[in-house]
């Protein structure tokens, strides 16, 4: 096979042409490995091939190396390591060499191959002479072939984990870096490859950082190439400098200031992406010691045991002007565009960091720039300083902040509706939301909404909502905390008088021509959602009357099916938006009886529009379907039972669909849903749905976020069905027994030990509801075989102490459901147990009320256990 023009064809502008080739490729690649990732090294190593040929070459090789999908990962790791060993010598050899390449595409594509290769060898004790190798390169001529080895070992560093290089060859990594790096260095590509390089090694640097003279010279090392003359080395080191601030937090203390001067710089002078990095720095300082200030409570003195170094509140008496000067540095269009991100953002973003970490200090610091530009003739000065009170809401105490949006208020409701500059009103809004957001609602003592003032802030927003869409969605957004902040105000809200005209005008924003700008469409649903959830029973009958007028909106949906891409997507986007504002109507008028009665003449024609929505193929729409048909199912109760021959298969569909997981942990859901509205009614259906169940719980292609909600929902459907679950009985337990047996023996970061509990709590609701289902029945004595085991998971979890508050009452409600069931024969079962006694009164000694009601039930059923 001739690789040089089959690789040419693979790039041909021709569709056939193409396809051709990838046919080809993919063909020769089944047919012999070997053979074929030996001819791609060669391409990629030869001088005399085209350059696109030589790029797409290690390409491949390293898409045979490596991939997204961890499965796929695993496969491919596992056919590398079993390939021949002279040919992987070879290909190894070949792109060692390309490195030295006068073509500066194949040795950057051969850099990234060979951390591949590293990747999968390394850990494996294989190819130990590589980091050898690149660093005798490194002191090398030509400067290219020096390059990308410092290309080469940054990769590397990102590619493997800091245990499998030894601390020796990390040393020298790291020197040869450094040097690449000095201002000796004439190069300039050298230097940004090194100081690329160093942004990736910082991770294996923990014993240099912890060793004053080696962390002196590298912090040196890197405060100097912030001032290198090339913008791309000085982008790189702030980068540097700012992984260096989460990393390595508490050893910056003697270079703050130095840095401090040196950030304060790149943002006055320097150019846009240095001066973004050098701001990022102060970023991330904020959030380490929100992070610190957080774990550690805020009501300690000065105590010396918090690794807090308060730089921030060190730092604010410079840091907050040069922030402030920064908010002046707006684009013209940044408001229409939602990917912008600039100066003036990124300081408006750190200085909302700073109030969070420093909080009261900040208030005087911030109002005179407030007070001087608000009212200036110059838009970006008034913008500015709106934006630099929105950024200051979240985190001053209340105290600071009302007296202040008691004197700002009218102005900015002045400002959103006559400021002739869109900037200015566009930030006013979102100001005003922030005000709503952080000092409305029944947490805050003193209102700043009163009657005086609510009818002019509503007739504010609507107005505002027929401004251009960025401003009109900042609006909406304003409204929807307006709206959550009287979520808990008893039988009448102040919005009542309003609820009529704030859902017309909301539903006139959807169908606005331009509502798919600026995402205004979906803020307007939101907003509308949020509206009728914190509604109170006195607007009970106009949310009824918002269930035809949605009802029509989705059937027009469904209708027009002949559509182009563009169209289709627009529609599925409207129908998930739909889905979503019924669900929330339902649960809203399906919680009180008086209108529950009202809304079900409606729930036919709703059923019958959500199963013709599932007929299009977008995952969100699914999703929201889903959830909708958990919520009716949720208010119709039994009735559900007439929907189910119809709705069966779309739930099937939804718990097979392994590639959108989210649609099948939904749906999942709404099996739960069901069986509490359905009851023993769900029998017919339970072979299916438990075949269904127990295939994703056995599936290596399933996501594993959606393996816990099947547990519970074994628990759902044992507690719809009671003793008929018998049939499934041995299954289920054998698959709750392997889980519980994973999550007691798992060690891991705190993202692990957050799933492990999730998968504890799932299998303890499915333990709860099969205990509850059987309970009083004739068949008890077919779990007692299965409760020494359950016993001892529960043993296993208290002795790991890592489980959270969620898992501890569930787990101790499990207890009690045990004995409560088996009661005698449970009784000596509990009494052997190793630890339950000490777990029982460490929860019913807990502060949490819902630990210590679980555990005087569990303390009670046990106590008659062992009476009887």
């Amino acid at each position: 096979m001739e690789v040089t023009q089959v690789l040419l064809n693979a790039q041909s502008i021709d569709g056939a042409v193409r396809k051709n080739a990838e046919e080809s490729l993919k063909h020769f690649q089944e047919q012999n490995l070997t053979v074929f990732l030996l001819l791609l090294s060669g391409e990629l190593v030869s001088e005399e091939k085209p350059v696109e040929t030589r790029k797409l070459a290690g390409l491949i090789l390293k898409n045979a190396l490596d991939a997204k999908d961890q499965q796929r990962k695993v496969e491919l790791v596992q056919r590398w390591l079993s390939l021949d060993g002279n040919a992987k010598s070879q290909i190894k050899a070949g792109l060692l060499k390309t490195l030295s390449s006068p073509v500066s595409d194949a040795r950057s594509t051969a850099s990234q191959v060979i951390a591949k290769v590293a990747g999968i060898e390394l850990p494996h004790k294989q190819w130990p002479e590589l980091v050898g190798s690149l660093l005798s390169n490194v002191h090398q001529l030509p400067a290219h072939a020096k390059q990308a080895t410092l290309e080469t070992l940054g990769y590397l560093c990102e590619e493997v984990s800091p245990d499998v290089i030894d601390q020796d060859q990390v040393n020298k990594i790291l020197t040869a870096v450094v040097q690449g790096m000095s201002a000796s260095e004439g190069n300039t590509d050298v230097r940004l490859a090194a100081t690329r390089a160093l942004y990736n090694a910082l991770g294996f640097a923990q014993a240099n950082f912890s060793n004053d003279m080696e962390r002196d010279y590298l912090m040196r090392v890197v405060c100097e190439a912030t001032l290198s003359p090339e913008v791309r080395i000085r982008q790189a080191a702030f980068e540097c400098l700012v992984s260096i601030s989460s990393t390595y937090y508490e050893k910056l203390a003697p270079y703050i200031q130095d840095i401090f001067n040196i950030t304060a710089k790149a943002v006055r002078e320097d150019e846009e992406p240095v001066a973004l990095q050098a701001i990022e720095f102060w970023s991330s300082i904020c959030d380490e010691e929100i992070d610190i200030l957080e774990e550690y409570g805020g009501d300690f003195t000065g105590d010396s045991d918090i690794p807090c170094f308060y730089f921030i509140k060190q730092a604010i008496p410079a840091l907050v002007p040069m922030l402030l000067e920064t908010l002046l540095k707006q684009e013209e269009d940044q408001d229409q565009d939602e990917g912008a991100w600039n100066i003036a953002m990124a300081g408006g973003t750190c200085l909302g960091l700073v109030a969070r970490t420093v909080g009261d200090d900040i208030v005087p610091l911030v109002v005179p720039f407030i007070e001087e530009n608000v009212t200036k003739p110059d838009w970006r000065q008034r913008e500015a300083a709106t934006y630099a009170f929105g950024s200051i809401l979240e985190g001053p105490s209340p105290a600071k902040l009302i007296p202040l949006v008691n004197v700002a208020l009218n102005f900015m409701l002045s400002a959103l509706t006559k400021d002739p500059n869109s900037h200015v009103k566009d930030t006013t809004a979102w100001t005003l939301g922030r005000i709503f957001e952080f000092l409305h609602g029944s947490a805050v003592d003193s209102p700043i909404i009163t009657q005086a003032n609510c009818q002019q802030i509503v007739a504010v927003l609507l107005q505002s909502m027929k401004d251009t869409p960025n401003v009109a969605e900042k609006a909406c957004g304003a409204l929807y905390f307006l709206a959550q902040g009287y979520e808990e105000v008893g039988p009448s809200s102040p919005l009542t008088p309003f609820f009529q005209e704030i859902v017309q005008s909301l539903l006139t924003v959807t169908h606005r021509e331009d509502a798919r700008e600026s995402r205004l469409r979906t803020a307007a649903y939101e907003t509308l959602n949020e509206v009728v959830r914190c509604s109170t029973d006195e607007t009970a009958p106009l949310v009824l009357q918002l269930v035809p007028v949605i009802i029509m909106e989705l059937h027009n949906t469904v209708e027009g099916q002949k559509l182009s891409s563009d169209e289709r997507e627009k529609q599925s986007e409207l129908q998930g938006l739909l889905c979503g504002c019924l669900q929330v109507i339902i649960q809203k008028l399906g919680s009180s009886e008086s209108t529950k009665y009202l809304f079900l003449q409606y729930a036919d024609q709703i059923m019958g529009l959500f199963l013709s929505v599932f007929a299009c193929r977008s995952a969100t729409v699914h999703e929201e379907a889903m959830l909708a048909i958990g919520a009716l199912a949720y208010a119709t109760g039994p009735d559900f039972a007439k929907y189910m021959p119809e709705f069966y298969r779309y739930l099937e569909m939804g718990l097979q669909n392994f590639e959108e997981y989210q649609v099948c942990a939904v749906t999942v859901g709404v099996v739960g849903d069901i069986c509490r509205a359905l009851e023993e009614k769900v029998v017919p259906y339970c072979d299916g749905i438990m075949t269904q169940l127990l295939k994703n719980l056995s599936s290596n292609q399933l996501h594993r976020s959606v393996k816990p909600p099947i547990f519970s929902c074994f628990g759902d459907i044992a507690l719809a069905v009671g003793e008929y679950f018998e049939k499934y009985l041995m299954w289920a337990m054998s698959a709750l027994q392997s889980a519980a047996e994973l999550s007691t023996h798992t060690t891991g970061d705190d993202e692990l030990i957050e799933y492990i509990n999730t998968l504890r709590n799932g299998i303890l609701e499915a333990y709860s509801g099969i205990f509850q289902g059987f309970k009083n029945s004739p068949k008890t004595q077919l779990l007692i075989p299965y409760a020494p085991h359950i016993l001892q998971f529960l043993d296993g979890i208290y002795m790991e102490k890592d489980m959270d508050d969620v898992v501890m009452k569930t787990a101790i409600g499990v207890l009690g459901d045990l004995a409560d069931t088996l009661g005698s024969h449970a009784a000596s079962l509990i009494q052997q147990s190793v630890s339950s006694k000490d777990f029982l009164n460490e929860c019913l000694s807990s502060e949490d009320v819902m630990i210590k009601e679980s555990a005087e039930w569990a303390k009670l059923a046990i106590s008659r256990a062992i009476s009887v």
